[in-house]
């Protein structure tokens, strides 16, 4: 079902919604973006709908909302330890169709990868409610609809700016309770993008052939790679992290255990006991993060890990274009298998 609301009458359903929820959504961050005269949109809790910054894609991805970049997991003392106390309100995220279906990978990892779920992210993810930001023009550097995540049915309400009026889209019956008798009730159906500048031809293939691992396409990231990891921390997807106790100066018995995103690319991320490391060079790197995303993930669970949002490709410092690296090697392995 969908209702139309003037401005006044959508900040005022905004407000309401505040009393229960805390709203995240992409919030502008003035000079504080790649370069010294650049602003940074990244994800924030907001108050009114003029805080959303609704035509540009944010810098950073969503995923703080279900996974946060430092979490703790428990407190300890030396006779016993505890979880934290839950926030009292649920979260409301605004976020595009890619992300939302960045977030069902991080489901996938973090609910279904293993014999338990991980209590921790799904805990956290059964109070996250979605508003999804119609998406019907591409960005730059977007290339969704080539990874086929352009469009989703797993949000719990849509928007769309409309002029003066704003379109809202309700999927999940909570929310009708914040819909008041007086309200136009009119069809709405979000639009989703259909056609990206940026076309990936990704390799489809149930084998990837041996010489593509040692290949010299390689080479090329082991000078241009810094190892600086933006490109996995800015991934709606990426959900490697480390863990790491924190004890109090008080009470060295005491302290809590924490969580933090962590880097397949960051120098340190694979070592070993004894001195062992792997993937030392930046070639090896990302060659781990091209073939984990659009081969062994898809190997698994029948899907690309990649959503194609681009934010890869737009936080770069050296531009490394990802797009363009599984197109280059998507030819490589056409010409190898054929």
């Amino acid at each position: 079902m969908g209702w139309k609301f003037t401005n006044t009458a959508f900040n005022n359903l905004f407000s309401r919604l505040a009393e229960d929820y805390t709203i995240l959504a992409p919030k502008r961050f003035v000079k504080r973006g790649r370069f010294s005269d650049t602003d940074l949109i990244r994800y924030d809790e907001v108050k009114k709908p003029d805080d959303i910054v609704w035509k540009e894609k944010s810098t950073f991805s969503p995923k703080e909302a279900v996974f946060p970049v430092t979490q703790t997991l428990f407190y300890f003392t030396e006779e016993e330890f505890r979880e934290p106390r839950p926030e009292a309100k649920q979260f409301l995220v605004f976020l595009r169709p890619c992300d939302i279906n960045g977030i069902r990978r991080l489901d996938t990892i973090y609910i279904k990868n293993g014999p338990e779920p991980d209590s921790y992210y799904t805990d956290l993810r059964k109070r996250v409610r979605f508003v999804m930001i119609e998406c019907a023009e591409s960005f730059d550097n977007c290339f969704c609809v080539s990874m086929k995540s352009n469009t989703t049915s797993g949000y719990d309400m849509a928007v769309r700016l409309a002029g003066d009026n704003v379109l809202l889209e309700i999927k999940n019956d909570e929310f009708l309770s914040y819909i008041t008798p007086d309200m136009p009730q009119v069809e709405f159906r979000p639009e989703f993008v259909m056609e990206n500048k940026i076309k990936v031809n990704v390799p489809e293939t149930n084998e990837i052939p041996a010489g593509i691992y040692n290949h010299d396409m390689w080479n090329e990231y082991k000078s241009r790679c810094i190892a600086c990891g933006r490109c996995n921390t800015t991934c709606v997807t990426c959900t490697c992290h480390t863990t790491s106790d924190i004890f109090y100066d008080d009470n060295s018995l005491a302290g809590e255990r924490r969580r933090t995103w962590a880097s397949c690319h960051i120098d340190g991320f694979t070592d070993m006991a004894g001195g062992i490391s792997f993937r030392k060079d930046n070639g090896s790197r990302m060659r781990f993060k091209v073939l984990h995303k659009i081969y062994d993930y898809n190997k698994r669970f029948g899907e690309h890990m990649c959503v194609g949002c681009g934010r890869c490709d737009d936080n770069c410092p050296e531009y490394i274009s990802y797009s363009g690296c599984i197109n280059k090697l998507n030819k490589l392995i056409t010409e190898a298998v054929s």
